[in-house]
């Protein structure tokens, strides 16, 4: 009788696509109060100051959730998969 296989499991690509969700969900916050969510979410990583989020659908609180150097790693790997 041959023993269950054990499936791996991604971490790394679970988080990702955790941070996409929630960029994602941030941008389209930020874009619905008229802000642009480029520049917002361009002051927060740089700062850390969640002040340049706004708290409309909880996106404040989504965002601080997420480590900052997580998001920036997101987005340069799928920037330079573009390239």
């Amino acid at each position: 009788m041959e023993l269950e296989k054990t499936s791996l499991f991604h971490l790394e690509e679970n988080e990702k696509t955790s941070v996409k969700k929630v960029l994602q969900e941030v941008y389209y916050s930020l874009e619905e109060k008229g802000y642009n969510p480029v520049n917002q979410l361009v002051g927060y990583l740089i700062s850390g100051d969640p002040g340049y989020i706004s708290s409309y659908q909880d996106a404040r609180r989504k965002i601080q959730e997420l480590d900052r150097s997580k998001i920036v790693e997101v987005l340069l790997k799928e920037f330079t998969k573009k390239l």
